[in-house]
């Protein structure tokens, strides 16, 4: 482990030489150092050695799930870093669906077709768009439940939001497709295909910065569809969500023509993103969840004629590019979700909501079985549940190998332990071997920092972490006392502050 410390010595030197005026110096040296030859290894080292996962078995981000109807112990569940996965024991056990046949890990929706089980289909990259979005590369079809998948086009969607598949067609096949999140482009919007997609017609088109994130169909009629549309672009310093193109369409004629829906109800523009679900049990019924000045969650009782606002908490409508999702009851029209931080249920029509316990937070997709409205299949920030009460109990999120480390590093003892920060969860120094019957829960631990941050085992003492969070926190955990002391660069809580207002 020696060697691997002296380029950062070096590093750390040429640093504050450069700092000091010695630029030239600096070069100097650095260019000494680039010019050193390095050890050579033999090929021959390395044959032995293969990828194995050493944990720690807990999920990671999902934002898409799907049941299948009179199957109530088969789900599937797309992660935002690991591909397509499935259960046929009620979320007991996960397996891999696509690896090796997919060329990217993000999963931004999940279709099941009414008609016919074995017909899925996957649309890749997340609608979700965090600062760290994994871009997809369109859409993927499988017609023997999950096992083979093939790619069937719309390449360049990047971030596809929801697929709906006509109830009496497998073939028949709507995607809303959010588009690339850095920048502008075309392939974005509603597209539709009639033969499974091998061809696909852009169904609906606002412009290249704006794309659609939700699509709602009626059950009753299939011709009738609702599709949300978001402006919106990330840039490595910010993210604008909202503006002209954010919008909410209707079509009654499958996709042909479509009418913009505003006034009578809605809110005044501009708009961000939008969330849509008609209610099975009554297709006059729709829902929308709409980030606005005057947002919040809306109802229309007449197919978007006209609309009333049930409620505008806050808490529905929080961080509304991360969330904004809304899924009917298929039974009760009065009986309506809300997916944010937490998971909200309305039983009088989305004028008050209760909280629905579920293993993590962040909730981002939820799947209702027509036939049985208390077995739903949940995604959040923590992978994804099954439940069979209507939300009293879930299955576990701690058996999905499917957590997003950010950063990953190694301390100097022997065995040496692995260092890293899993999104939405603690820190991890993990044991790289065992000598036990495999590593599990007993070989791992929570150290300093948390999700965001960069690791640092102290050098012969791995006891103590330093360790980064939000703002430009840095702590310093002693693992044998319990304590950990903040020691930032400079003491100050900068949360709410922009970037103008902090020190450094």
């Amino acid at each position: 482990m020696t060697c691997s410390f002296r380029p950062r010595a070096l590093t750390a030197a040429l640093l504050a030489l450069a700092a000091a005026g010695g630029a030239s110096v600096a070069a100097e040296r650095a260019k000494a150092a680039a010019d050193t030859p390095r050890p050579a290894f033999a090929d021959t080292l390395f044959e032995g050695l293969s990828w194995r996962s050493i944990g720690p078995f807990r999920g990671g981000r999902v934002t898409a799930v799907a049941g299948v109807p009179g199957q109530p112990l088969v789900y599937y569940m797309g992660a935002t870093g690991g591909g397509v996965w499935k259960t046929t024991n009620a979320g007991i056990e996960w397996a891999p669906a696509t690896d090796g046949q997919v060329k990217t890990g993000s999963v931004g929706a999940i279709a099941v077709a009414p008609s016919d089980p074995n017909v899925l289909y996957v649309g890749m990259g997340e609608s979700c768009i965090r600062g760290n979005v994994s871009h997809g590369d369109g859409v993927y079809r499988s017609t023997d439940a999950g096992k083979t998948w093939a790619h069937v086009g719309l390449r360049d969607t990047m971030q596809i939001g929801r697929i709906r598949v006509h109830p009496q067609d497998p073939d028949h096949v709507y995607v809303a497709a959010l588009g690339h999140t850095w920048g502008a482009n075309a392939e974005r919007g509603v597209f539709r295909s009639r033969d499974g997609g091998k061809t696909w017609s852009k169904s609906l088109f606002v412009d290249e910065k704006t794309g659609a994130v939700d699509l709602a169909m009626d059950p009753a009629n299939p011709r009738v569809l609702y599709a949300a549309f978001w402006q919106a672009q990330r840039t490595p310093w910010s993210l604008e969500s909202g503006g002209p193109g954010s919008g909410l369409y209707k079509t009654t004629d499958g996709g042909d023509v479509w009418k913009k829906l505003d006034g009578k109800g809605l809110p005044k523009g501009p708009w961000g993103r939008v969330g849509v679900s008609v209610s099975p049990a009554r297709s006059e019924r729709v829902y929308a969840v709409i980030e606005a000045e005057e947002g919040g969650v809306f109802r229309s009782d007449d197919s978007g004629a006209t609309w009333e606002r049930t409620n505008e908490d806050r808490k529905l409508r929080q961080r509304a590019w991360y969330y904004t999702h809304v899924t009917a009851d298929p039974k009760e029209p009065d009986t309506v979700y809300v997916l944010n931080v937490q998971l909200f249920r309305s039983k009088d029509g989305g004028r008050t909501f209760e909280t629905i316990r579920v293993p993590h937070g962040d909730n981002h997709d939820l799947w209702i079985a027509p036939e049985d409205p208390r077995r739903m299949v949940e995604g959040n920030d923590g992978g994804a549940a099954v439940t069979f009460d209507g939300g009293l109990s879930w299955s576990s999120v701690e058996n999905q190998p499917t957590a997003q480390f950010y950063h990953v590093i190694a301390d100097d003892q022997f065995p040496y332990r692995v260092y890293g920060a899993q999104q939405d969860n603690s820190t991890v120094s993990i044991a790289s071997r065992t000598g036990g019957f495999g590593i599990d829960e007993r070989d791992w631990h929570a150290v300093a920092g948390c999700e965001s941050g960069y690791i640092a085992p102290k050098p012969g003492d791995p006891e103590v972490t330093y360790a980064g969070c939000y703002g430009g926190y840095i702590g310093r955990l002693d693992r044998r006392t319990g304590q950990e002391r903040a020691i930032p660069v400079w003491p100050d809580n900068p949360t709410g502050w922009g970037a103008e207002g902090r020190t450094y």
